[in-house]
């Protein structure tokens, strides 16, 4: 296991003992986003590092390709398959929403599905194999982030 990562994810894992939400409360709406956004990029850093320290190599973060809707958060290879990784972060407890795992419907599915295909073809590797992760991070408020890795979570759409 690289030691880098082992670091890296040790500082991230130290700063999130807390949780990964922001504390504030907001005001506006578009506070709220601007809140769910960060939390998001801070569950993206977090898988990130896990994923390295578990011997992922990551080729791309939120790949998106023009004229294609949504993007893939994490793609890596784990040994020699190319893993398309989905994150989810939640910072409230599931009884309000549900876990993350819940939260990437068939529709999603479908998105994610068509666009591997697509960095598939752009980066000229469409035999390669590959398949499709689902990374929960559950970060309760004043809590360290609980993480859960479903390797080959889905079949492609």
């Amino acid at each position: 296991m690289p030691i880098l990562a082992r670091a890296m994810f040790g500082l991230v894992n130290w700063a999130a003992r807390k949780g990964l939400a922001d504390s504030s409360a907001p005001s506006t709406r578009a506070a709220a986003g601007n809140r769910a956004r960060r939390t998001g990029v801070r569950g993206e850093t977090f898988a990130y590092w896990y994923l390295r320290r578990n011997g992922y190599i990551i080729i791309a973060r939120n790949f998106s390709s023009r004229g294609s809707k949504g993007e893939i958060d994490l793609v890596g290879y784990d040994g020699a398959t190319i893993a398309f990784v989905e994150v989810k972060t939640r910072t409230s407890p599931r009884d309000k929403f549900g876990s993350p795992e819940d939260a990437v419907t068939r529709d999603k599915q479908h998105r994610l599905s068509r666009m591997a295909r697509q960095f598939l073809r752009e980066y000229r590797v469409e035999r390669a194999a590959f398949r499709f992760d689902i990374l929960a991070v559950e970060a309760l408020p004043g809590r360290r982030p609980t993480v859960r890795l479903h390797k080959g979570a889905f079949a492609p759409t």
